[in-house]
């Protein structure tokens, strides 16, 4: 029986460095219009524009959380913490989509009481902010949706923030023409309920993949059982495999498996082969690799009489 491992490097610098970057910026961006959306919903009377407001003040402490967890990631592994600070920004992630889902809570409730007691809505006052805040969402949305954002929860949380900001300051333009052209103020709380409900959709998605990583479940879109019958029909000397464990690590799949195969005529070259199918199909490119050789009969075998050992192989 033989043990083999093998891992690559973690997310390279240059990708956190731009990470960075764009969570800085759409820091920036959110919390400067966070204070004129607090300003402009106070003096309009606009819930739209103040829920909005709130959105972006849990974005901007968000936000600040992500860039802080994207820097803490970079930290390099220690005897204690082998992985480094990788899952950080899982959990920075985690915090984003709870938020959300409580910030909407809050705005349903509020919009019951609003429409239940209609206030007077200063029209003008809202499209105006409301059409800023939409520029400075819609470039800090751009910013935080390049490169990386795909494979990165942390990035993607935040963009998620900023795409909650984005619609609220799409209903509020809304509500804002609506007023103006009718007088017809319950139109605010009605909007402001309808955005955060679409936000809220995508906050639970984002909070069901964060936990499910917290907890060291398989990345949803793996099926273990798929694996395994792809695995014996790739790489033919493999009988089985089993005691499969997957689990992510910041944007990094891990893998440890035992696999029952046929002594090998060489031993690195099979496990070669283990490894490239794992990176190449499922791009999982850290797995610790156990062989169990299985006797094999057959006329075409010779049996490694090689005393087994740990292997260690790096890419």
């Amino acid at each position: 029986m033989a043990h083999t491992h093998s891992h690559s490097h973690s997310t390279p610098p240059a990708s956190g460095d731009n990470n960075a970057r764009r969570l800085l910026f759409a820091f920036g961006v959110t919390a400067i219009f966070m204070l004129v959306e607090i300003i402009g919903g106070l003096v309009s009377g606009s819930l739209a524009l103040l829920a909005d407001a709130g959105h972006m003040f849990t974005d901007a402490a968000a936000l600040l959380f992500a860039l802080l967890a994207v820097n803490f990631s970079r930290r390099p592994p220690s005897g204690r913490h082998t992985f480094g600070w990788l899952r950080l920004t899982t959990l920075a992630a985690f915090v984003n989509a709870l938020a959300l889902v409580v910030i909407t809570i809050f705005i349903v409730w509020e919009a019951i009481i609003r429409f239940r007691h209609p206030q007077p809505v200063g029209g003008i006052t809202m499209m105006i902010i409301a059409i800023a805040g939409l520029i400075a969402n819609l470039l800090a949305f751009w910013i935080l949706h390049r490169g990386s954002e795909e494979k990165n929860l942390n990035v993607r949380a935040a963009a998620l923030h900023v795409l909650g900001d984005l619609l609220g300051s799409v209903g509020a333009i809304i509500a804002a023409v609506v007023i103006l052209m009718t007088g017809w103020t319950p139109v605010d709380p009605i909007l402001s309920v309808l955005v955060s409900c679409l936000v809220l959709r995508s906050a639970w998605q984002l909070l069901r993949e964060s936990v499910n990583e917290l907890l060291e479940g398989a990345p949803m879109a793996l099926d273990i059982t798929a694996l395994k019958r792809h695995l014996r029909r790739e790489v033919p000397e493999v009988r089985d495999a089993h005691h499969i464990h997957v689990w992510l690590v910041g944007e990094k799949t891990v893998m440890t498996l035992h696999v029952q195969v046929i002594p090998p005529h060489d031993h690195d070259a099979l496990l070669g082969r283990i490894q490239h199918f794992l990176a190449h199909h499922y791009d999982i490119e850290h797995a610790t690799v156990q062989m169990e050789y299985q006797p094999c009969n057959g006329p075409d075998c010779l049996l490694n009489t090689q005393p087994s050992g740990h292997v260690h192989h790096h890419h």
